[in-house]
This record gives structure tokens, sequence and C-alpha cells, in this order.
């Protein structure tokens, strides 16, 4: 199973707790982990990429359970200074999130792959979910939760279509045939989006296929949910408000969302987050 994670020195941790989470629920299959990262920094802030000490102790986990199983950290440096995308360099998002939008142009990732943001926990098998078909798709995602009700692409046929970006199940040769990420780059690098690449990416895409809010579920948990997705989201009580906890803020993921579901894993998360640091002491 190939799994793609993008992000600077700030994702270290979610990248750990997703992590630990697939290799609860991948059994006895190969993980195969790619993460993009990169040196740039926007108008306002500068940056620091995923480390290699980072990078090198997620990987032991992973060839500790299949020594089969491998992890590849990839400096996409060069790809984003030939190909800035300018415009949405200083939005309320990283510019690692649209590193993705460059997995087109990288021949070393495999054909098929599953884009995960890194405030993701999988609580299920991803088999089912992976291994499907992907013939004249160019990706498989799921609703936005909130963003169905405001936005609809009219070529869509559909009620509801507006997919949300954080689990996407890549088809790389399909989208490199409609040229779905080069129209995305050549948008975010002339005009301001909001929501950069999730917005640009339901603008263009012809053949993508909508998968149950099981494999992201971005509002709470529900008895089936296979992956649950730690967004902003809003809340309507005691008055309106938005509300975002990650993964890695264990305290405010049992007093706020008084979720308990994940500790296991996010036990193990704390006694181990310090061997990502090279110099503990």
């Amino acid at each position: 199973m190939n799994i793609l994670f993008c992000g600077d020195h700030n994702a270290e941790n979610g990248i750990l707790i997703a992590i630990l989470s697939l290799l609860k629920n991948s059994g006895s299959e190969e993980l195969h982990i790619y993460i993009l990262t990169m040196y740039t920094q926007s108008f306002k802030k500068k940056f620091s990429p995923f480390s290699k000490h980072a990078a090198d102790y997620l990987k032991s986990l992973l060839v500790k359970q299949n020594p089969n199983s491998t992890l590849k950290l990839m400096d996409c440096t060069g790809l984003f200074v030939r190909e800035p995308l300018v415009a949405n360099m200083s939005t309320r998002f990283t510019p690692y999130a649209m590193l993705r939008l460059y997995a087109d142009e990288i021949p070393q990732l495999p054909d098929k792959i599953l884009y995960l943001d890194a405030d993701v926990i999988v609580r299920q098998s991803l088999a089912e979910f992976y291994h499907q078909d992907l013939t004249d798709t160019e990706f498989v995602g799921v609703l936005d939760y909130w963003g169905r009700f405001f936005f609809h692409n009219l070529h869509q046929h559909r009620v509801f279509d507006y997919v949300n970006s954080g689990v996407l199940l890549l088809n790389l040769p399909e989208i490199r045939k409609t040229n779905l990420f080069a129209k995305i780059r050549h948008l975010l690098q002339t005009r301001t989006v909001l929501m950069p690449d999730q917005t640009a990416l339901n603008r263009f895409a012809s053949e993508k296929r909508l998968a149950p809010r099981r494999y992201n579920e971005q509002y709470k948990l529900q008895p089936d949910t296979v992956i649950q997705h730690f967004t902003t989201s809003f809340r309507f009580w005691p008055v309106f408000h938005t509300q975002t906890v990650k993964p890695w803020q264990v305290e405010q993921v049992h007093d706020v969302l008084k979720l308990h579901e994940y500790d296991d894993i996010l036990t193990e998360y704390l006694g181990t987050k310090d061997n990502l640091v090279k110099d503990k002491d």
C-alpha cells in the first residue's frame, strides 16, 4: 500500500500519529510511505522542512513491523522553485499543503498512491478502499462535510460534488493524461484562491469518484468510520463558533472532543514523539 504525506517540520507529530494508526490497522500488508517536503518561505514566514532524523525514526517503526515496508523523504524544493504557486503563498494554509499538486512531476512515485493529510487517524483497514479499480478515474475522494453545501461544479450531475482534499486516492497516470495537476498549478500561479488546492481540484477534475463518508469523516466519529480527519468544524452550541482540535493536542482531544477512541495510539505517540527530535537534551 502506497501512502503520500506532505509537510514541513510542524507536520512531524501528525504524521507520526497517522503512521502509528496505519501500523495498527494494516496487518501484514507492506506500507510504502512517501513524504514530500521542501525548503521555502512565504512573504511572512520561513519554514523548516521535514527532518531526515524524523523520517529515519518513522522508517524504523515501519520496518520493525514489516521489513519490506519503506519510507522515502523527498525534497521537492526544485519543483516548487521552478513552478512557484506565488499567488497563494500567504494564505492561511502553508505552502506545503500544495506540494501534493506536484506528484505528477515525480517519476519515483507509484502509479496508485493514497494521499493523507497530517491530521488524520486511520481507524480500520484501508484495504477495501485502497485496492479499488481506478480505470478512467483521476482520484477518489469524499465530499467535504461543510463545503458540499456551499460549492457546486455545474458540470457535475450531482446535488453534492465538492470533495475534501485531505484523503485522495490518486491515479497518477490518469492525472498526467488529463493534465489535472498542471492546470491547477497554472491557476494557483496567477490567482489567489479560497482553500487553494481543494477549490482548484474540484474545479478542474473531470474524472473524480466519490467514496462514502466513512473514508474521510470530518465532523464526528461514527460507528463505521475508517479514517477520521480532524478538520476545522462549525459548532452551534452554546453559541456559533469554529472548533479546531488536532490529534497531537491530546488533552483537547479528551476534554473538548470527549474522544477516547484512539487512546492506545495517542499514548504510544506521547511515549515516542521525543524520538522525532534529534537533540532532545
